[in-house]
């Protein structure tokens, strides 16, 4: 294993005690300009997320409204919105192949499922990290180190597989001299592909494991170099509870 992932794994609460968990819940607050550019403003303004720790199975009730609720599955991937008496309101399998090829960021819609399916793949990453690094096919190592705010932050490159619902293979991680996290790097293929740094700060402790409860989510440019100015997805975490060890 990378040194650097077994420090960060060590410092999130570590391998052995991951492997035992089986559910993470969350209470979850999303905001930004991307959701009211997608038809959506509120979305998941006040929801809670709910996902098996080693299997992208990941709901979120409420979904919108307080009586409906979303699910995704993968083997195939797919998305159900239902009611709370378990009527399925929607359904898509395939979800992935459903999103329009060219996206504007300020007035491409999209509809309830694809809105789903984007938060769940999301969060279900974002949640596991960086223990998901140790799942099968899953691929990580140090590469050069980063400079920002006066500070030295060391990268984990990290490739995901196919079966891994992602927003695209090929990221970077960065992570503090805590190994704390403080940023991600990636290029959504359902929003065109734009370079994203995705800034996490104030990590809590929640029944042993370290989460980030607040992500900021910016673009980049050719160097690496965020524009703060502007957080399009910001994400607040908190009573979070993992279910296992």
């Amino acid at each position: 294993m990378d040194e650097l992932l077994s420090q960060v794994l060590e410092a999130h609460g570590g391998l052995d005690r991951w492997n035992q968990v089986t559910q993470i819940t969350a209470h979850l607050s999303a905001g930004g300009p991307f959701w009211a550019g997608r038809g959506w403003p509120d979305i998941l303004a006040d929801t809670t997320v709910t996902l098996d720790a080693h299997r992208e199975q990941i709901t979120f009730a409420p979904f919108g409204v307080p009586e409906r609720q979303s699910s995704f599955s993968v083997d195939p991937e797919r998305i159900v919105i239902s009611n709370t008496s378990g009527d399925i309101l929607d359904e898509r399998c395939d979800p992935r192949g459903s999103f329009p090829s060219e996206f504007d960021p300020r007035s491409t819609p999209w509809d309830a499922v694809q809105v789903a399916y984007f938060t769940s793949y999301a969060m279900w990453n974002y949640l596991t990290a960086p223990f998901v690094f140790t799942y099968p096919d899953v691929e990580a190592k140090e590469i050069d180190p980063w400079q920002e705010a006066g500070e030295t932050w060391r990268r984990l490159a990290v490739t995901f597989p196919p079966s891994n619902a992602n927003h695209n293979p090929d990221q970077i991680f960065y992570y503090d001299e805590k190994y704390m996290q403080r940023r991600l790097d990636y290029s959504p293929q359902v929003t065109g592909r734009p370079p994203i740094a995705h800034y996490t700060h104030d990590p809590k402790t929640f029944d042993g494991f370290v989460f980030p409860t607040r992500h900021l989510v910016h673009r980049h440019d050719q160097h690496g170099i965020a524009d703060q100015s502007l957080a399009v997805i910001t994400l607040d975490l908190d009573d979070i509870t993992v279910t296992g060890p």
